[in-house]
């Protein structure tokens, strides 16, 4: 086929979705060691929730949402997608073998449909639409979104030719020859079905999203990019998931439908769900607290997200995310930046003598000031 050639036709179509949510999640051991890292909650909501949202404000809606060892849970998290406006179909994984492998399990589904396919643990502030929609009339055969990183050896990185079209993906680069950072949101035309069938496992014995779009590109055909100046992150670790909340709470609107005793004060854009009650407390927003939550006695800052059902008494907390179902009473040090699992103790004891208890699970991490 001839360079820069497509087999799409420019003009409007409709896109059908695919979501991951599979994968081990790793770097987010212990709170994935039994469950999805993409329903790990920012502001109080499954990361996964956003990309759908943004899929579905993009006008796509037909989801095929790619799952693995916690099928489950992510199935009863979602449902059928009516609650997003949209109609989900779950694909199970075998293994995480990689994104390309994911796109060759959902073949069935994508069936000769353009696509795009979004990492359910990837955040994009602002969405996606303008990118859905230029796809939709450009008849490239993929359109790739990039983002100026400081660490391109850390992540893959796309070299462009004059035109702004992909001429090169490389794996975290040892020399500075792009500093474009390949994000976790693709547009495919039915041609990577194509290369997908010749693909060979990478060193790591997955086939690569990467290797996928390089044959696009070998192939001839046109794979566009876009360089976004939106808030992307990668919610893999836990100080990518604080930022993540740390952008969704600078959008937070007050509410208060909790009660907030006479002796509390709440000042700035605090979200208050029904249930939860606020005693003797100073709470100073951004923040959100779940359903049936007790604050008492407490301080809760700025940027902290505090799910449902948990009891913050006696103690400080700022800039985290406590999940639900958690108790954290009677500690003498503010706690900051933290990252705290659902039904989680984390108190200080008057017994003597005076010493320190833990009941840690694998790949916990514990700081002592």
């Amino acid at each position: 086929m001839p360079p820069s050639q497509s087999t799409r036709s420019p003009g409007k179509e409709s896109l059908k979705g695919l979501v991951l949510a599979g994968g081990k999640g790793s770097r987010l051991r212990p709170l994935t060691a039994t469950g999805a890292k993409q329903l790990v909650p920012v502001a109080n909501r499954p990361v996964i929730f956003y990309a759908l949202e943004q899929m579905v404000a993009a006008g796509i809606t037909d989801i095929g949402i790619i799952t693995g060892d916690t099928s489950a849970q992510v199935e009863q998290a979602l449902g059928d997608g009516s609650q997003f406006g949209a109609r989900f179909t779950f694909i199970h994984q075998e293994a995480p073998l990689g994104l390309a492998h994911a796109v060759m399990t959902a073949r069935p589904f994508l069936g000769d449909s353009a696509f795009c396919m979004f990492l359910g643990d990837n955040f994009l502030e602002h969405g996606i639409a303008p990118f859905a929609k230029r796809f939709c009339q450009n008849g490239a055969s993929a359109e790739i979104l990039l983002k100026r990183v400081s660490n391109p050896a850390a992540v893959g990185v796309a070299v462009l030719d004059a035109a702004g079209h992909i001429m090169q993906l490389i794996e975290k680069p040892t020399t500075p020859i792009s500093n474009l950072a390949v994000i976790g949101v693709y547009f495919f035309g039915p041609e990577i079905h194509e290369i997908t069938e010749r693909l060979h496992p990478s060193a790591r014995g997955e086939l690569e999203i990467t290797d996928a779009i390089q044959g696009l590109v070998d192939a001839g055909f046109t794979v566009d990019a876009d360089i976004i100046d939106d808030e992307w992150i990668d919610t893999g670790k836990k100080d990518d998931m604080l930022e993540a909340n740390r952008v969704v709470l600078g959008h937070t609107i007050r509410r208060i439908d909790g009660e907030v005793s006479d002796d509390s004060t709440v000042t700035g854009e605090v979200v208050v769900a029904a249930g939860a009650t606020i005693v003797k407390s100073i709470v100073r927003g951004p923040v959100v607290i779940g359903t049936g939550t007790q604050i008492e006695n407490a301080y809760v800052g700025p940027f902290t997200s505090i799910g449902d059902g948990c009891r913050i008494e006696d103690c400080e907390i700022e800039q985290s995310i406590v999940m639900n179902n958690s108790i954290v009473r009677n500690i003498p040090l503010r706690i900051s930046d933290s990252l705290i699992g659902k039904e989680v103790i984390v108190e200080r004891r008057q017994e003597l003598p005076h010493t320190v208890k833990l009941l840690l699970g694998d790949h916990a991490q514990v700081g002592f000031a």
